[in-house]
């Protein structure tokens, strides 16, 4: 009785260290297989950090959505 007790009480900790291998198993295999020849690099540009090279193209990322401001007048 005592050995099933043990077992009931590591199950869900073995069940927690196996989900976590199998996602970062499939997070390494993502990453390694995204197909980006060169990985990218931040640089910094009279104090602003900008992210030059990798697969990352501006114009593959959705534009910034304007939007009304009534109260405070915002210019970017």
């Amino acid at each position: 009785m005592a050995l099933a007790g043990r077992v009931t009480a590591v199950l869900p900790l073995v069940g927690a260290v196996a989900t976590a291998v199998a996602l970062t198993g499939a997070a390494f295999f993502t990453v390694a297989h995204a197909g980006c020849a060169e990985t990218g690099r931040f640089v910094e540009h009279d104090g602003v950090v900008r992210y030059e090279g990798g697969c990352i193209n501006g114009h593959d990322l959705p534009a910034v959505p304007t939007v009304e401001n009534a109260r405070y007048d915002v210019k970017p």
